[in-house]
């Protein structure tokens, strides 16, 4: 990504994220719903068969306006989630890069994106709660949240902070490690396509290379994506002693394959919605070195 500053790695981290959300929402809706369906009883049918399934009872019962449901909370959220998660990125090539004149490797990168997955969770994590408790919500007449405001409020007053926080500790256990993965990924392959930045990275090489980050992200964090979410839709007291009540309960009804209920619709969603999100990340930095000359690295 070349050197740049916090700011830079602010503003087009912001930006990406933005091209993230509108890209990759329909399908995160998708998953969730599949990962917190009700364990159907002995005879009956699950609510959704599968990814597709979900697809379209969802725009039959609610429209195609249903898969962008819950996406208010993301947008509003999401540009500093990215900007703070680049710029902890930035921060953490700082930190754990390599001495000066010496090329990042694998450890590097790493370990500078996993640092970066600090920086999110305050802001993530009642981000993905809101988020989370929209996407359920089929019935149009019996809503019991009416956008996210709302839903932020009613949180509040039902449990305080805490309850808005609610699976903060599974949301940096997912992204703690996804993150070192995600940056790992993409700079590793840009590193290799452009020769360790010898040659400038085309339109298809960054869509290749983010949308394999985004890939290699989710493949790692699933399982803690499913905890957080089962933890955070669930009633008020049905887990009282948090994530290790959520994982004993899904490992003991479901079995260890449950930790990637969700798996097919989050890779349909992966590859366009982070390649979005580095093409918008690139897109920004060339626009910024246009505008500011001095500050292209």
């Amino acid at each position: 990504m070349g050197e740049m500053n916090p700011l830079e790695y602010f503003i087009c981290g912001g930006f990406g994220g933005v091209c993230t959300v509108v890209t990759g929402h329909p399908l995160d809706t998708i998953k969730v719903r599949l990962q917190t369906m009700p364990i159907p009883k002995a005879g009956e049918s699950p609510l959704y068969k599968g990814t597709w399934d979900c697809l379209k009872k969802t725009v039959t019962k609610e429209g195609v306006l249903g898969l962008y449901k819950g996406m208010g909370a993301p947008l509003v959220g999401v540009a500093p989630i990215f900007a703070i998660s680049f710029m902890g990125y930035g921060v953490g090539k700082q930190i754990f890069g390599p001495p000066q004149g010496e090329h990042y490797r694998i450890p590097h990168y790493f370990a500078a994106g996993a640092f970066s997955g600090i920086f999110t969770t305050s802001i993530m994590a009642p981000g993905e709660r809101i988020k989370c408790l929209l996407q359920i919500q089929q019935s149009a007449t019996h809503k019991l949240y009416n956008g996210p405001v709302d839903c932020a409020i009613k949180l509040y007053k039902q449990g305080g902070i805490k309850s808005i926080y609610r699976g903060s500790v599974a949301t940096i256990m997912r992204d703690v490690p996804a993150s070192g993965l995600y940056f790992l990924t993409y700079e590793g392959l840009k590193d290799y396509l452009t020769d360790h930045g010898k040659t400038e990275i085309s339109i298809l090489g960054t869509i290749f290379a983010g949308g394999s980050a985004g890939i290699a992200n989710w493949l790692i964090g699933m399982p803690a994506d499913v905890l957080k979410s089962r933890l955070q839709t669930a009633p008020e007291g049905t887990y009282p002693n948090g994530l290790r009540d959520v994982a004993r309960d899904l490992l003991r009804k479901e079995g260890p394959l449950a930790l990637y209920k969700g798996i097919v619709p989050v890779l349909l969603r992966a590859f366009p919605a982070n390649a979005a999100c580095f093409v918008g990340f690139e897109v920004c930095k060339k626009f910024l070195n246009y505008l500011f000359p001095k500050s292209s690295s």
